[in-house]
């Protein structure tokens, strides 16, 4: 019997094949074909994933180009030994979140500290580049890949917001229940060992 991550796999890149030949084709026919692919792929994610076909589809139909991993940044901010978490409605985890068009992955990682936790931050280094599919849940209908950099405090206070409740750091050992899509215990534990070894490289998958 078939995994759901593996129909999950091969959906996603019947997607990718329908969306490439959709930007390149300069054929009718051939842009029917693609077409149905497209909507072949929407109806296998709706099966195996939590999502509404119909919401599948409208993000799908919103995708042009030839398709690349979608870019999730985490700043991790360590202060005596403990990681700095922000609270949402998922859950705890380290600020970050999508890559925008228009910023460095400098700008955007410290953008988000400022607007999640309330710190003027500085980027130092990245530490970790993972895909998601290997690391967190539930499945999602894209290729996504979490970049984690650490980051040092310059200055600034929290402040509920419309993004965030609470922000805190928490040891290993006092971790509260975590937005698994978006960090994970492992991940944090490897960015907190990490960030003790200044002369560690960039982990990948």
């Amino acid at each position: 019997m078939r995994s759901e991550r593996q129909w999950l796999d091969w959906a996603m890149e019947i997607q990718s094949i329908a969306q490439i030949g959709l930007t390149y084709t300069t054929d009718v026919f051939d842009r029917e074909r693609y077409t149905r692919l497209r909507a072949i792929s929407t109806e296998i994610l709706g099966a195996y994933t939590d999502m509404p076909t119909d919401v599948v589809a409208n993000l799908f139909n919103n995708e042009t180009g030839y398709q690349t991993p979608k870019l999730d940044t985490r700043a991790v901010i360590v202060r005596e030994g403990k990681v700095l978490l922000v609270h949402d409605a998922d859950g705890w985890a380290m600020p970050g979140g999508w890559a925008d068009i228009g910023e460095t992955l400098r700008q955007n990682v410290e953008k988000e500290v400022k607007e999640e936790a309330g710190l003027d931050a500085n980027a130092v280094r990245v530490l970790a580049i993972q895909d998601r599919s290997q690391h967190n849940t539930p499945e999602l209908p894209w290729s996504i890949w979490k970049i984690f950099v650490e980051c040092e405090v310059l200055g600034g206070k929290f402040e509920p917001n419309i993004e965030t409740t609470d922000a805190r750091y928490f040891g290993m050992d006092e971790l509260p229940p975590l937005a698994r899509g978006k960090t994970t215990r492992e991940q944090i534990d490897l960015c907190l060992r990490l960030a003790r070894e200044p002369e560690q490289g960039v982990i990948f998958d």
